[in-house]
């Protein structure tokens, strides 16, 4: 049964966001709230709870991870930016945006797309996301809990992109599947980040969700 702890929106209180980085920091896989959907997520650098977030999607190991960065700066730590992707990201950072780079070898094997060498990276515009990631010191792996999950006999979930669940009945159907509920009395919405590829020459929206329109009258 997973442990929830409940964190102001607005003005999250520090032993409680101690509570979730220490957990974290341990190999616990969290669902939390960001600026689009909610997610379910751990730290970067455990391969063992990034072995426990595939396994509870049911995501293959060539299927790549986004993953939050607290900053511009930071995200050029994990990724190559170019000078013209560098000026993308400047205007849309933080918001609703994740965009594909070119990995660096500090982003684990397990997380990127084994073929293309790529990462997706999110700064989000979310003040208890981004309190996380300061205390944490490392990314946050971040994957939509949204598709919500039908049970199956061996414990992993079947997804079910129709149902469309409130805050208590989308914590209670992955009670059992992760290790800590970060609750700020946000409900769930089901509104995706936009994906802008950045590993060409010219950026390419992938996937249009949050402010795509933005995007397109400039890209």
């Amino acid at each position: 049964m997973a442990k929830i702890i409940s964190v102001h929106p607005e003005n999250p209180q520090s032993r409680r966001i101690e509570e979730i980085r220490s957990a974290l920091a341990t190999g616990a896989v969290m669902l939390y709230p960001t600026d689009t959907v909610y997610a379910i997520g751990c730290d970067l650098n455990v391969k063992s709870a990034v072995e426990k977030v595939r396994q509870i999607k049911q995501l293959a190991n060539d299927k790549p991870l986004t993953f939050l960065c607290p900053s511009l700066s930071n995200v050029t730590t994990y990724a190559f930016v170019s000078d013209t992707a560098y000026r993308i990201m400047k205007r849309l950072i933080p918001g609703t945006y994740t965009f594909l780079l070119p990995a660096t070898k500090l982003v684990p094997k397990l997380v990127q797309s084994p073929k293309r060498k790529t990462t997706g990276i999110r700064v989000p515009n979310h003040v208890v996301c981004l309190a996380l990631l300061e205390a944490l010191g490392n990314p946050i792996i971040s994957t939509s809990a949204h598709l919500p999950p039908d049970e199956v006999d061996d414990g992993k979930f079947q997804i079910n992109s129709e149902l469309r669940l409130s805050r208590v009945e989308l914590f209670d159907r992955l009670d059992k599947f992760v290790d800590v509920i970060v609750d700020t009395g946000e409900d769930p919405t089901y509104e995706v980040s936009t994906i802008v590829d950045l590993t060409g020459d010219e950026p390419l929206i992938t996937r249009r969700g949050l402010g795509w329109e933005v995007v397109a009258a400039w890209v």
